[in-house]
């Protein structure tokens, strides 16, 4: 059982912590009160970034004391959006907001997981009608591997998961959400996932 805070409590960061609760953690969200981040930062062994990505850095930046030598799990998209609302480009051309992370907080260990899906394939991977991929990218593999136990509370088998290297490689899942729109348009607002078939 692992102390966890998730910082962010909407769709995202919610069912992450209820997932995660039912697999026998114990699971602090972070409210937005003044500081509520920080304490709850400070006393947890794992953070989950659950926040929008747009403002994540600044948010996780301030928290850099509080962050140090803990695992980060960043499952956010920092794009810029259309008019519709929907990702329309990355914030981070050429780079990833995990990068971003990871080089603002160097004492802390940044694993990008969960980015490549809807919100409620994350703790629910056996609800679609064929197998979902979940990517991992960081630079310590101790981190991953505690991630991975996570998600596997989670419901998700070992070999639906897939260790892309480096935190360098969440460059490549974070640009996945420029899918996300197209596929809204075409299926409607339906679960799905990416997934790697082999």
């Amino acid at each position: 059982m692992s102390n966890i805070t998730v910082l962010g409590g909407g769709r995202v960061g919610g069912g992450l912590a209820t997932g995660l609760t039912r697999a026998g953690h114990e699971v602090t969200v972070a409210d937005r009160s003044p500081g509520a981040a920080a304490a709850a930062a400070r006393t947890a062994r794992i953070v989950i970034n659950a926040t929008p990505g747009a403002g994540s850095l600044e948010r996780l930046a301030a928290l850099r004391t509080e962050l140090r030598d803990k695992i980060l799990v960043d499952v956010s998209n920092a794009t810029v959006d259309g008019p519709d609302g929907l990702p329309a480009d990355l914030l981070y051309p050429g780079s990833s907001l995990a990068e971003r992370l990871q080089e603002s907080l160097p004492r802390t260990r940044v694993v990008k997981t969960l980015n490549t899906m809807l919100y409620s394939v994350m703790t629910a991977p056996g609800s679609l009608t064929r197998t979902p991929t979940a990517f991992l990218s960081g630079n310590d593999q101790e981190a991953k591997e505690i991630v991975g136990g996570l998600l596997a509370g989670l419901g998700w088998h070992p070999e639906w998961i897939t260790d892309l290297g480096g935190i360098e490689t969440a460059r490549a899942a974070e640009a996945a959400i420029l899918f996300v729109p197209h596929v809204i348009r075409s299926s409607g607002f339906t679960p799905f996932a990416i997934s790697i078939a082999r």
